[in-house]
């Protein structure tokens, strides 16, 4: 189907539009916000204010880059949710907006659900395998950490899921436990590549089934840099590789143990990462041995489609067009996760 869709994303601090022909990403543009840097995270007030900034310069960018217009456009896709509540009510407003004055059909997209279809976006030049279904995909991002199984573009199962914090916030918390600067997760797994994971243990929450817990590891983590810290106050600075390649080890294992017991469980070997955590070296390098081991088709997000972006955006809706899925003007956000 031959198509301009648009996407729009909005769902936290990074501000996104997307083109996409069809399947094929034509632009994929992203103005993140250096301001949360200096409060150790996301200022939900500040993040919505600057969308608002950036979000008419953002598509306008993304359209020229696509060499569209915007009377090109066939359809509008948008987050929907989960997300903070001030950001998403930018990008939906201004979708509806836009859709209204170049009367063209809405699409609203879960962000979490996008985040698995960016295994489909297809690039130009480039040869791409994509899962077959049913897959499995472990999603893990600072808000969220699930394991899906995704039987069509449209029929997801959650049977996996946090079910206190989620993965990427671990990271961002322990890094603030070691002093180090927001976003966190990023600077663990530099500092990690440098560090011995078997010097320090941390537990990992043994629970049923496949769902995951990360507060008692964040805890344990806090307590166990408090009682060195006492005994050597230079503790951290002296072991900070170490530190961070052990903790990353724990986020690690807890996470792929329970993949790897799900895929076992239901038989299937077609598996997919995705989200901000796929992006961590530590954790694709464990899959890609796991996958090796169990003889796993696996696939991996590029680095560009794990951060928030449009284009995932974008495809979630292309399929939601194909299928005549259209959202109403007036469909409101979410803040919580809504996926069925």
């Amino acid at each position: 189907m031959s198509i301009y869709i648009l996407g729009i994303e909005s769902s936290c601090d990074d501000t996104s539009a997307a083109v996409l022909h069809g399947n094929k990403m034509l632009s994929n543009v992203i103005a993140g916000q250096s301001v949360h840097q200096q409060y150790g995270g996301v200022v939900p007030e500040l993040a919505s204010r600057s969308h608002l900034q950036n979000i008419i310069p953002v598509i306008d960018t993304a359209l020229k880059h696509a060499k569209i217009t915007k009377s090109q456009i066939d359809a509008i896709a948008f987050t929907r949710g989960p997300g903070l509540l001030g950001s998403l009510l930018v990008g939906v407003s201004f979708a509806k907006s836009l859709a209204m004055s170049l009367k063209v059909p809405l699409v609203e997209v879960d962000h979490l659900q996008a985040h698995v279809l960016a295994h489909f976006i297809k690039i130009k030049g480039e040869e791409k395998n994509v899962p077959n279904f049913p897959f499995l995909c472990l999603t893990a991002s600072g808000g969220h950490s699930q394991i899906l199984l995704v039987k069509s573009y449209s029929d997801f199962e959650i049977i996996g899921k946090t079910i206190d914090d989620a993965a990427g916030e671990t990271f961002d918390k322990a890094a603030k436990t070691m002093g180090l600067p927001y976003p966190g997760g990023p600077i663990i797994d530099k500092l990690a590549q440098e560090g011995n994971a078997e010097v320090f243990k941390f537990s990992e929450a043994r629970l049923p089934a496949y769902d995951f817990s990360f507060s008692g590891l964040k805890t344990s983590f806090l307590y166990f840099l408090r009682d060195r810290i006492k005994e050597n106050p230079n503790f951290i600075e002296e072991n900070r590789a170490d530190l961070a390649a052990s903790i990353q080890n724990a986020i690690i294992n807890s996470l792929t143990s329970k993949l790897v017991i799900a895929a076992k469980d239901l038989g299937i070997s077609e598996i997919a990462v995705s989200g901000g955590v796929s992006a961590n070296s530590g954790l694709r390098s464990s899959l890609q041995e796991i996958a090796q081991e169990h003889s796993w088709n696996l696939f991996v997000p590029a680095f560009e489609f794990t951060t928030d972006n449009a284009a995932m955006i974008a495809m979630a809706g292309y399929f939601k067009y194909k299928e005549g899925e259209f959202a109403s003007l007036d469909v409101t956000p979410y803040t919580r996760y809504g996926m069925g």
